[in-house]
């Protein structure tokens, strides 16, 4: 089973497992396809985080977030608003769009790596969809037009990127064919060579592309990029078992965080969508958003403090505070120390598991293509504090912070459930609600990943419209400023793992997902064609 964020990209994991590869192989071919047919959302100049549960049980997570140049200062930006600690944005929005906003990336080697470690397919083979659609072309979505028009202001002062999403100064329409001949030969060339065309004249054409943009990522950050095994956080939840990636992603800390505090509560009971569920989730947010403000980040510089914010203790002492009839605002329960996202879950028949979340930060993420390469940086800066002596500050070679949540859910040590989604700050909030819409709720897969979401991080509480004025009201009674907002969040990708093990996969209405099933399967042993004896009919 393949679910990504676009049919394309399904459809070339598909076929890596049609021809005999396994989930690896079918993952990364997605995820090369997407950079194509998903570029406003994911690169290979970006960064991601991947969940891989192996053929024999265990389970890894592949670090391959970007990290902060060498050059990179904690000084380097001005923030716009100095007494806002919430906004992270720089005067002249420098640590957003251009050169100076990207950061390291890692994608490309992770995604090599993970091939060579754990995939069947020679990377050329994985890369042929990606290829064949980067040279071909392929429809915009109207989902992908709807990004190049948010995006087109800022696209438009880069020739090259405006040549193929601001065609002719306007943003390109659904239908229009959207062909990458300079990217199909950069993938090319990566297919050829590896992983060691970033040591190469591809690394050296990046670093010099960066830096006439106004960057300070050189070809040797891209050379020095290391990946970062890490093993995963574990949490009981009812009967089940959440695991989800540690720090530097603060999913699941401040997921278990928060499942530890719901558990204090029956759900069911309480029923989806009501006022009181919906009050009880947001004090959840930003009670997990207010000790996120004050310590996390990269474990490699500061102390996170994992077991204190897991533990079943300080859930206690949080739930203790929690008033059903009123909205509060929350600070951090522990000392501070001195949107736009792709997901993929990919399961193959042997028990491997990629549940991967991956992206160059926001839409078309820093804005301008490497001339030459049809490559799109990052702008991974921007989810840096532009303020010196925070826990997000700008440190050189310093890891993103990441709100990204592959999240695989066991039941009796065995896969339930496989999920995750984009939607930069919201995402764990989300992907916990879509969890939740499954072990509380009861829902059906299809059902958990379209339900209606709602996020806070402690101002507005956003709610889809789905939510009723009933609940609206209600919670406006009890203290809650509300933002109606179309979507919160992004396309959720997820696999449900039956008992008899069959696998059902599922995708939402907020972006273009699609779930492809591999079924049947070979002829059975012996099994072959002869032709009828002559004469007969």
């Amino acid at each position: 089973m393949v679910v990504t964020n676009h049919p394309l990209a399904s459809a070339a994991g598909a076929e890596m497992l049609a021809a005999g590869g396994n989930a690896v192989d079918a993952a990364i071919a997605s995820l090369f396809t997407l950079t194509v047919v998903e570029p406003m959302m994911v690169g290979l100049l970006g960064g991601g985080t991947a969940h891989l549960r192996l053929a024999d049980g265990t389970h890894t997570i592949i670090d391959g977030m970007a990290t902060c140049a060498a050059a990179a200062t904690p000084d380097m930006f001005t923030p716009a608003q100095p007494g806002n600690p919430r906004n992270l944005e720089a005067v002249g929005r420098l640590n957003a769009v251009g050169g100076l906003s990207v950061a390291t990336p890692g994608n490309l080697k992770a995604w090599c790596e993970m091939l060579a470690r754990f995939g069947s397919f020679p990377l050329a083979d994985v890369m042929a969809p990606a290829i064949r659609h980067a040279e071909r072309g392929y429809r915009a979505t109207p989902y992908l037009a709807e990004c190049a028009k948010e995006a087109a202001p800022d696209m438009a002062k880069d020739p090259a990127i405006a040549a193929i999403y601001v065609p002719d100064g306007a943003p390109l329409k659904p239908g229009h064919r959207v062909v990458q001949s300079d990217y199909a030969e950069t993938l090319k060339t990566i297919a050829k060579e590896g992983v060691a065309a970033l040591d190469g004249a591809l690394g050296q054409v990046i670093g010099d592309g960066i830096a006439r943009a106004g960057g300070l990522v050189t070809a040797e950050d891209i050379r020095a990029y290391r990946t970062i095994e890490r093993a995963p956080l574990r949490g009981p939840y009812r009967d089940v078992e959440i695991v989800l990636p540690p720090p530097p992603a603060s999913s699941g800390v401040h997921v278990l965080q928060m499942l530890n505090i719901l558990s204090g509560y029956d759900l069911r009971a309480m029923g989806f969508g009501t006022a009181d569920t919906a009050h009880l989730l947001a004090e959840c947010l930003k009670i997990a958003f207010a000790d996120r403000a004050a310590a996390s980040g990269d474990p490699a510089f500061v102390k996170v403090p994992v077991e204190k914010l897991t533990s079943a203790a300080y859930a206690d002492e949080r739930r203790a505070l929690i008033d059903m009839g009123r909205a509060q605002a929350w600070g951090a329960g522990v000392a501070p120390e001195s949107p736009n996202t792709t997901h993929l879950t990919v399961a193959d028949g042997e028990g491997r598991i990629c549940c991967f979340t991956q992206t160059i930060n926001s839409t078309f993420g820093a804005r301008f293509i490497v001339h030459g390469t049809g490559l799109i940086p990052n702008n991974y800066l921007a989810t840096f504090d532009p303020r010196p002596g925070n826990a997000l500050s700008i440190v050189p070679g310093k890891r993103v912070t990441t709100s990204m949540s592959p999240m695989i859910v066991l039941r009796g040590g065995k896969p339930a459930y496989a999920l995750g989604m984009p939607g930069g700050l919201r995402i764990f909030g989300s992907v916990m609600q879509g969890m939740l819409n499954l072990v509380d709720h009861g829902m059906s897969l299809q059902e958990a990943v379209e339900a209606p979401r709602l996020w806070t991080q402690g101002e507005a509480l956003e709610l889809e419209p789905a939510f009723g004025e009933a609940v609206r009201a209600e919670l406006t009674a009890r203290g809650h400023e509300i933002d109606r907002m179309p979507h919160v969040g992004g396309g959720m990708c997820a696999i449900r793992f039956h008992d008899d093990g069959v696998l059902e996969g599922a995708a939402c209405w907020r972006a273009d997902g699609t779930a492809v099933g591999v079924g049947g399967g070979l002829a059975r042993e012996g099994v072959r064609f002869w032709p009828d004896a002559a004469g007969q009919r």
